[in-house]
């Protein structure tokens, strides 16, 4: 990388990455690149005595302000003219020339360029000029690479390269061009992406995040498509496990290839992706495993979390990276910064949703843009809602509130600009200039995991700085409670030990949707409900290839964000009117007067009607713990009304294949159950015969110690229900020193301490061994704790 200065950071790092990680497996086609001084030159010869075109374009922009979209397009678009105009000085010529003849010579078909763009100043840790100047791919022969190459000079001075440049604080002249030529890789017939080490959201660095689309990746990267995301676990892929945790397939609609006119600009076109294509993934799981032990190799190489593109060969089948840059938002971070945490007070109508860029909240009209002639039209805190952005609209984007498209995914231009620039962005709505009327209010949330949602109206926003650091000791270990996957990345900053309540309900809701029965008996259902089943399930091998798939991602995601801490899963606790609720609930479902005390936990999984259902969960778990590697993961049982029921859940678990003390990790896996039924509290030493320790749900406890409906809803009721009841507390000191006698394991998931400092003081003195709270209480309780022990 010492040759910054004369080739520019994406032709430094392309040649780097030839010299010296070829040994380590890591293919980069091959090339040449002129030099920035070649470029300096160029302005500065002088053709007839004419004034040369460095001072020609200096005075130009000597006054031109900025902000003016007008002037500024106007001005660009003379220089760039300016440039194309002029005749490249002979001696560059005849050099670009040899080495062209060099590169071709031993080619027996023709050969096909890309022609890119690296600024002097581009790819730096803290600045990244990703994507502002241009890139001519299928570029066949000297005459169109020198073509090419001219454009490509020209490109230093387009709007947006000229906007960011005042922003940033570089002034014109200081920035120079260097144009590569590197050989294409054909994946107009394959496939290719972006992929960064680290997760673009949270900053969470012990991942490899992947995307990728058919055809070739510019319309990955300029977010003309939704492609399919991948997330791999870097420590079990250092394992040789199956590291792949999570996968989100895209909507892939077009794809662009080349044309058989291979000159600057004219040779590539965009075609719609077949059906079937669309409905699979761009890339097999073997493939993004190989991607990322790239990826691993690059980030070690370079000692900093980096930002990859990617393709793949369609006529050989081969990966190559296509070139490597610093990744400037979330790695300039420092683990000590106090950071703001958003988080809606109210929720309203979703008038459109897609993915989240960010995790901040952005208010305010409407600003629907469909011609970027038009982009000055938005207004300083305005909403901008667009079909897709590029780097052009950069001068606009700063001014939003937040940034709306309908097109795009986590690693293109407008989601690279939106978290350099701080804004809350979602893109791939798929219909927001449509459904978004211009001038109406809308709140754009990133708040609440990879969903982001534009609601109707402005809603009420709470802001809350998270301080980093260091807590004071305490006697027990704070665990979190943790729903959504999509925020473990994010939740496992706050400080803790681990997961003392992982809810499977989340993920079946979220990111199932279907109720299991309807799975298991696909396809022999009604129409309505098999199109919901297949539409879901797209993607994946069948319908119950999908559910076990997303269980065991969803687990996995949480898992592999805590590594190597424990995470106690709790195995799923839906009652028969929660169930209901999901796709084809209702066909399934008993009617039950009193869900809350009806068919759920142990009895359910037990009963013959639920066995296979439960099997598919069993399944995902085993996934988790043998084949991924994240033995980390300890179960968790809800609602065991009697010690019979203990037995039987115990001996089916081993059943499935996930045997107590068996499998990998320390002890092998263990099981805990939930103690929220007075009877586990009397009975505590039998219940324990069956488990390695107790997690103690205080909400549902408290109800059925008082012989209170927690769901009632009447005022009256609710002053009763209190965990500090003494009857309560009786059954909590029984439950807590059972275990204590055993040696077991003893811990709290409900709401109690958070609510209750004294409460959690109390418990510390009884001897818990842990508590697990919501991640927006920890810190807070934390600190009440210490405070009274002082």
């Amino acid at each position: 990388m010492t040759d910054v200065e004369s080739v520019g950071g994406k032709n430094a790092s392309l040649g780097e990455m030839i010299s010296q990680l070829a040994e380590a497996g890591v293919r980069v086609p091959g090339g040449f690149a002129t030099t920035a001084q070649a470029f300096r030159d160029f302005l500065t010869h002088s053709i007839d005595g004419g004034a040369p075109l460095a001072e020609r374009i200096a005075s130009r922009l000597a006054d031109l302000n900025i902000d003016d979209v007008r002037s500024l397009t106007q001005a660009g678009a003379e220089i760039r003219q300016w440039i194309i105009d002029t005749p490249f000085q002979p001696r560059l010529e005849q050099e670009i020339r040899a080495f062209y003849d060099e590169l071709v010579k031993n080619s027996e078909s023709e050969m096909s360029f890309a022609v890119r763009s690296s600024a002097t100043a581009e790819d730096l840790p803290d600045a990244s000029f990703a994507g502002q100047q241009e890139s001519f791919l299928n570029v066949v022969g000297i005459d169109n690479v020198l073509e090419a190459m001219k454009h490509v000079f020209a490109s230093l001075y387009n709007d947006r390269a000229i906007s960011y440049r005042v922003h940033k604080g570089f002034t014109h002249a200081e920035v120079a061009l260097s144009a590569g030529v590197q050989r294409m890789v054909r994946s107009d017939t394959g496939a290719a992406g972006v992929m960064f080490t680290i997760d673009t959201e949270s900053g969470f660095k012990d991942v490899v995040f992947i995307t990728s689309s058919y055809g070739l990746g510019e319309t990955v990267v300029q977010g003309a498509v939704n492609p399919d995301e991948f997330y791999v676990h870097k420590p079990m892929l250092e394992l040789g496990k199956s590291p792949v945790i999570r996968r989100n397939i895209g909507s892939k609609l077009i794809k662009m290839e080349f044309t058989s006119e291979a000159k600057a600009g004219r040779s590539v076109k965009t075609v719609d992706v077949p059906i079937e294509l669309r409905n699979r993934y761009s890339l097999a799981d073997a493939e993004v495993v190989e991607l990322a032990k790239y990826a691993v190799i690059i980030e070690r190489h370079y000692g900093r979390p980096m930002d990859i593109e990617w393709g793949k060969d369609g006529r050989d089948g081969k990966l190559y990276i296509l070139q490597a840059r610093p990744e400037t938002v979330k790695s300039q971070q420092k683990s000590t910064d106090a950071q703001q945490r958003f988080k809606l007070k109210s929720t309203g109508t979703v008038l459109a949703s897609g993915r989240a860029i960010g995790q901040k909240i952005g208010a305010g009209p409407v600003r629907v843009i469909h011609d970027p002639a038009d982009m000055e039209r938005v207004q300083p805190g305005d909403v901008l809602v667009a079909d897709m952005t590029d780097p052009n609209w950069e001068p606009v984007m700063k001014r939003a509130a937040a940034i709306v498209t309908n097109r795009g995914g986590r690693t293109c231009h407008a989601a690279i600009i939106a978290r350099e620039l701080g804004v809350p962005a979602v893109v791939g709505c798929g219909d927001a200039t449509e459904v978004l009327k211009d001038g109406t209010f809308v709140t754009v949330s990133c708040a609440e995991g990879d969903e982001g949602r534009i609601y109707d109206g402005l809603l009420e926003t709470e802001v809350s700085e998270v301080a980093r650091g260091e807590l004071p000791q305490l006697p027990v270990k704070i665990m979190l409670n943790v729903g959504n996957p999509q925020l473990a990345f994010d939740f496992q900053q706050v400080p803790n030990a681990g997961v003392g309540l992982a809810r499977l309900e989340f993920i079946i809701n979220n990111n199932i949707g279907v109720h299991p029965k309807a799975i298991l008996e696909y396809p022999h259902i009604d129409p309505d409900l098999k199109k919901a089943v297949e539409s879901v399930a797209r993607g994946h091998a069948s319908p119950k290839a999908f559910y076990v798939d997303k269980l065991a991602e969803g687990v996995a995601t949480i898992a592999a964000a805590f590594w190597p801490k424990p995470v106690i899963v709790r195995l799923s606790d839906f009652k028969s009117n929660e169930y209901k609720k999901l796709i084809g609930g209702s066909r399934y479902e008993p009617d039950e007067e009193n869900p809350m005390l009806g068919f759920r936990g142990a009895a359910r999984y037990i009963a013959e009607d639920f066995a296979e259902s439960f099997n598919m969960e069993c399944q995902a778990m085993k996934r988790v713990r043998e084949d991924m590697g994240l033995t980390n993961v300890e179960l968790m049982v809800p609602f065991v009304r009697t010690v019979g029921q203990a037995k039987k859940v115990v001996d089916l678990l081993a059943k499935n294949g996930l045997k107590r003390g068996e499998g990998g990790g320390e002890g092998g896996l263990r099981l805990i159950m939930m103690c929220e039924i007075p009877s586990n509290a009397v009975l505590a030493d039998e219940f324990l015969q069956y488990f390695d320790g107790f997690s103690i749900g205080s909400n549902d406890l408290t109800q059925l110690t008082l012989g209170l409906d927690r769901d009632s809803g009447m005022e009256l009721l609710a002053a009763d229900f209190d965990e500090r009841d003494p009857a309560v507390k009786a059954l909590l000191a029984m439950a807590i020193s059972a275990c204590r006698k055993q040696g077991k394991y003893i811990g709290i998931c409900g709401q109690g301490p958070s609510d209750h400092p004294d409460l959690a003081e109390w418990l510390m003195e009884q001897g818990i061994e842990s508590m697990s709270l919501n991640p927006d209480s920890v810190v807070d309780t934390w600190q009440k704790l210490a405070e009274l022990r002082k």
